[in-house]
């Protein structure tokens, strides 16, 4: 019986051998299904060479070209004046800005100015009698001396003896004595420069003032200037008195500068040259945060695409016939989203958008070909 069993058993695995090997020999023989190719839709453009001009785009903070910061130059109590010292706070040339009280100190001034009034009276006689030519100048000084008013200037001296005869009497030192201290008195009184805006106090009403404290800061909101660092690079492209194009970071307002000054010197440290553009709107405030662009020059024969499109190997991918392949260019100027290639002959056709996973020899279609032809159909 397992004799029988195992010939059985021998003949089944000899029979589903036979019926496997027939179905691997047709599976070898049955055609391989060929694979559709694959025609990448791409973007194209076709080159024409012009000129680009080269934008410099650079940013900064405002700051007024105008500025004034107000130290005390003598000690007293702040007197309230007319407008309070406060941020914000706008004076017209000419009106004060602080006034110091000068009780005092105007005191010592109106008796130095006495003294002198009084050395000048008691030389009077004698002039009369020693120099009489002289005596009618001297006479019209006094009478024309105001101790409520500036010192008048001492009348010219014709001669020698008029000279020695004055100077001797202390009449020139008391004068410039009383000058220097009519010279101090004015400091009590600090007036505005120019029309502007009080953007800094540091001081209020009834503070004592000590000299050489910082009172404050006075701008004129008319007028502004933006400080860039431009490569040095273009350093001899900037040009004073050039047009710029200024936008807020939102690029929803746009204004008109132009350059006011370039540094002679370049940066040591970042290779960089220091430009100054001056800028008028009525809208700007100091401090505000600017992006400009600065015409440096106009390259010919030039193009200028996305700069995600120019490889590594300074390279751009171009399409011939169904293919894409490359070829070697200048790049000449880089900016944030753009480059500047030159050595692209007129007619290329490039890729207008980049191609995930492209490679020379790829089989690509033109968008627009490929929409000429669901037309014709």
């Amino acid at each position: 019986m397992r004799k029988i069993i195992l010939s059985i058993i021998g003949l089944l695995l000899i029979v589903a051998s036979f019926f496997y090997a027939k179905k691997l020999i047709a599976d070898k023989n049955r055609p391989k299904p060929v694979q559709a190719k694959v025609v990448k839709t791409v973007f194209t453009d076709t080159i024409q060479n012009s000129v680009i001009p080269i934008v410099i785009a650079a940013n900064g903070s405002l700051e007024a070209k105008r500025r004034l910061e107000i130290y005390a130059e003598v000690q007293g109590i702040f007197k309230q004046g007319s407008k309070l010292f406060k941020p914000g706070q706008e004076y017209r040339a000419g009106q004060t800005l602080i006034k110091v009280d000068a009780a005092e100190y105007y005191a010592s001034v109106q008796s130095a100015k006495s003294n002198l009034y009084n050395s000048i009276a008691a030389i009077m006689p004698d002039l009369r009698l020693d120099f009489p030519d002289i005596f009618n100048k001297w006479q019209n000084y006094l009478s024309s001396f105001d101790l409520n008013k500036t010192t008048p200037k001492l009348p010219e001296m014709t001669s020698d003896k008029e000279n020695y005869f004055i100077t001797g009497r202390s009449i020139v030192s008391n004068y410039y004595n009383v000058k220097n201290l009519e010279q101090r008195l004015a400091k009590y009184s600090i007036t505005a420069p120019f029309s502007g805006i009080l953007t800094e106090a540091l001081v209020t009403e009834g503070t004592l003032i000590r000299s050489g404290q910082k009172l404050g800061e006075f701008i004129d909101p008319s007028v502004y200037e933006m400080e860039v660092a431009v490569s040095k690079i273009y350093a001899n492209l900037l040009k004073v008195g050039e047009d710029v194009a200024l936008n807020n970071l939102d690029k929803t307002e746009n204004y008109k500068g132009k350059v006011s000054r370039v540094n002679g010197s370049i940066d040591p440290t970042t290779q960089t040259i220091t430009a100054y553009i001056e800028v008028k709107n009525t809208n700007l405030k100091e401090g505000m945060y600017l992006e400009a662009n600065l015409n440096a020059k106009e390259e010919s024969d030039a193009i200028e695409i996305d700069r995600n499109l120019l490889l590594e190997t300074q390279q751009i991918y171009v399409v011939k016939d169904t293919l894409l392949d490359v070829i070697d260019v200048k790049p000449i100027y880089f900016s944030d989203t753009k480059v500047v290639l030159k050595n692209v002959p007129n007619g290329t056709v490039i890729l207008k958008k980049p191609v995930p996973g492209a490679y020379a020899g790829m089989l690509v279609k033109s968008f627009e070909e490929q929409s000429e032809a669901k037309d014709q159909q």
